[in-house]
């Protein structure tokens, strides 16, 4: 079944340096755009992380310093990334949770412009998990009836997401093949910063869902605890964590002048 869109989506996958949503870095990424009309767009790169890779992590992906040393760095391509997402949903296998906080924290990192806020996220894996709970090589099987070959390879990772998602279409007839309400079954919570902090309430209000204050108003507790804020600057969260913080803090201080 192919989806039925109302503007692009982009299928992405990256591979990195490790786990570490704010501390590793994009060494390979690819994107597939699908556009309304069925037509397909594949924007794929090396990336030099301009740190080491892990041994342990090349055995997994493949890909080793000497694979990236003469690739360009994030920062060199980052424009180019940015213009290929502007204006399309985006999804992924685990995107979610990893590649789109990845990718945040890199498009940040660089200083490049882009409104995550702005677009739908439909991931695979949560849509698999909450009807058969498996990996993405036994979701291909199991959907696609194909073996995976290359996997761990970002393109085959990314060309296999969007199959699956097609597949589990046909699959769930309960599945709603509109990109708001995939985005809808794909969200674990309402959490507005990727890494789960901060969570919007059932009146769109902002909350904490962390901590000593979890479950309170992040404006509240910004007012009453203004340290706080510096505390988490401050720490070790993710960049794009505190970008939104910083908008909700300059809001309220903006509301106070007007």
């Amino acid at each position: 079944m192919d989806l039925k869109l109302k503007r692009p989506i982009v299928f992405l996958d990256l591979e990195t340096t490790g786990l570490n949503v704010s501390a590793d870095r994009i060494i390979e990424i690819s994107l597939l755009k699908i556009s309304p009309n069925g037509k397909e767009q594949w924007m794929t790169a090396r990336v030099n992380p301009e740190m080491p890779i892990p041994p342990k992590v090349t055995e997994i992906h493949g890909i080793s310093d000497s694979d990236v040393a003469d690739s360009p760095t994030f920062k060199e391509i980052a424009k180019s990334f940015a213009a290929f997402l502007e204006g399309c949903d985006l999804a992924g296998y685990n995107a979610i949770k990893f590649d789109i906080p990845v990718l945040a924290e890199e498009f940040l990192r660089t200083n490049t412009d882009f409104n995550f806020r702005k677009r739908k996220y439909i991931d695979v894996q949560v849509i698999f998990h909450k009807k058969e709970q498996r990996t993405l090589t036994a979701a291909y099987q199991f959907y696609c009836k194909k073996n995976m070959e290359n996997a761990h390879s970002a393109k085959a990772d990314t060309a296999a997401t969007y199959e699956v998602l097609k597949s589990q279409l046909d699959r769930y007839p309960d599945l709603e093949n509109d990109v708001e309400k995939l985005a809808e079954f794909s969200s674990f919570n309402n959490s507005i910063d990727f890494a789960g902090r901060i969570i919007l309430d059932e009146n769109g209000a902002e909350r904490f869902n962390f901590g000593k204050h979890k479950g309170r108003l992040v404006e509240e507790v910004f007012k009453e605890e203004p340290s706080y804020y510096a505390w988490m600057m401050n720490g070790d969260f993710p960049l794009y964590t505190k970008k939104i913080l910083t908008e909700i803090k300059l809001r309220a201080f903006g509301n106070k002048h007007t």
